[in-house]
């Protein structure tokens, strides 16, 4: 993936374009069952923090499937529902970084990530997502 202003959530699918919805995945996670393909949020604040305190830049591509979100502490939200923008997400579970990450990258990232999960999102209904989408509360 790459940086963008909005993309596309696809209900059970995945975002729009991405290896995975398309069916040309390769990698690590190919045979990985998923009920439906999730998305990952990732705090932008997590990004900032490893470049300053360990001089760590992951490029986008380094950090795929993932929906950056900024000002909005994840941890609490595993098992609820909630609004981003236009579509309804539900947290699963906290997606911790596995040490295959650093094989991939090159980059010693697993130390300085595991304190700064993202968070595994079930889209359960989709649209877009924008650059500065608040989260709200479902009810």
């Amino acid at each position: 993936m790459r940086a963008m202003p909005e993309i596309k959530l696809i209900a059970g699918r995945g975002i729009e374009g991405d290896r995975y919805m398309i069916g040309r995945e390769e990698g690590f996670y190919s045979h990985k069952p998923e009920e439906g393909r999730q998305v990952t949020l990732f705090e932008i604040e997590t990004l900032v923090a490893l470049k300053r305190d360990h001089n760590i830049e992951l490029g986008p591509e380094e950090h795929r499937r993932n929906v950056t979100t900024v000002g909005v502490p994840l941890t609490h939200l595993v098992g609820r529902k909630f609004w981003l923008g236009e579509t309804l997400l539900e947290a699963t579970r906290l997606s911790i970084p596995c040490r295959h990450i650093e094989e991939i990258t090159g980059k010693a990232i697993f130390d300085p990530l595991i304190n700064r999960s993202g968070l595994n999102c079930r889209i359960l209904q989709g649209g877009v997502v924008r650059i500065g989408d608040t989260m709200r509360n479902f009810q």
